[in-house]
C-alpha cells in the first residue's frame, strides 16, 4: 500500500492522515468525533462496531465513518495491527 499515495489523496478529499498501530486485543470503544473519520486497515486484523452493525474490514477497504457516530475499534488478531485514519477538515 502506498501511504504518500493514500495521504495525498485523503488530503485533496479534505481529510487528515494519521498513523496508528495497537498491539493485539487493543479496544478504542464508544468514541464518537466532531467530523467525519476516514479509517483504512494496513495490516492485522480489525472489528468495527458502529450503527448496530460490526464488521471486519479487509485491508485496504476504506471505511468511512460519520461524525457524531459512537464507534468501537478492536484489535482482533493475534498480532499488532496498524490503520490509517483521518478527520474531514473543518
Amino acid at each position: 500500500m502506498d501511504e504518500r499515495k493514500i495521504q495525498s489523496d485523503w488530503s485533496k478529499r479534505g481529510y487528515s492522515f494519521g498513523v496508528w498501530i495497537d498491539p493485539p486485543g487493543q479496544v478504542w470503544e464508544g468514541y464518537v468525533h466532531d467530523s467525519d473519520e476516514l479509517l483504512l486497515l494496513v495490516e492485522g486484523q480489525i472489528e468495527l462496531a458502529f450503527l448496530g452493525e460490526s464488521f471486519s474490514p479487509k485491508i485496504g477497504e476504506e471505511v468511512l465513518i460519520p461524525a457524531g457516530v459512537s464507534h468501537t475499534v478492536r484489535n482482533i488478531g493475534n498480532s499488532a495491527n496498524c490503520w490509517y485514519y483521518g478527520y474531514k477538515n473543518r
